[in-house]
């Protein structure tokens, strides 16, 4: 019953606020009268308001711990977007590398090309091979 009448407040408090609420606002939030105002505790992120009512609506505010660890996190987002954004912009303003490629890499590019030929090539002797073109001692008879 308590909780009834708890959730019949909240929404109603919400309502006096001009807001709309849903089912399942209605289940996010647990509501407890307090001495001085409410106590609403987000049922998902468990953070925890005060709240008072002012000119006929609901104001709520975060507890204090709640509002300095929100004030951190906000800080430290902060701080790794500046520090993703200077990277950014080392990577854009790095120096293109433009003509051809250096001797060793051009080595290694034809080095995995021969292998790929000769390897291409072995299978399609051994394909020959199948079919009867040629005989299986690797010498070749033509008739």
């Amino acid at each position: 019953m308590r909780i009834e009448i708890l959730a019949a407040a909240a929404f109603g408090a919400i309502m006096t606020a001009g807001g709309t609420a849903s089912a399942q606002d209605g289940e996010r939030y647990w509501v407890e009268k307090s001495q001085d105002g409410y106590v609403r505790m987000d049922r998902q992120t468990g953070e925890m308001s005060y709240c008072n009512q002012r000119d006929g609506r609901l104001v709520c505010r975060l507890a204090a711990d709640d509002r300095r660890a929100l004030q951190d996190e906000i800080a430290r987002l902060q701080d790794e977007v500046a520090a993703i954004e200077e990277r950014l912009a080392a990577l854009e303003n790095r120096p293109r590398e433009e003509g051809l490629p250096s001797e060793d890499e051009f080595e290694k590019t034809m080095g995995y090309m021969e292998r790929f030929f000769r390897r291409f090539m072995g299978i399609v002797k051994e394909f020959e091979r199948d079919l009867g073109g040629e005989p299986d001692d690797g010498t070749s008879q033509k008739t």
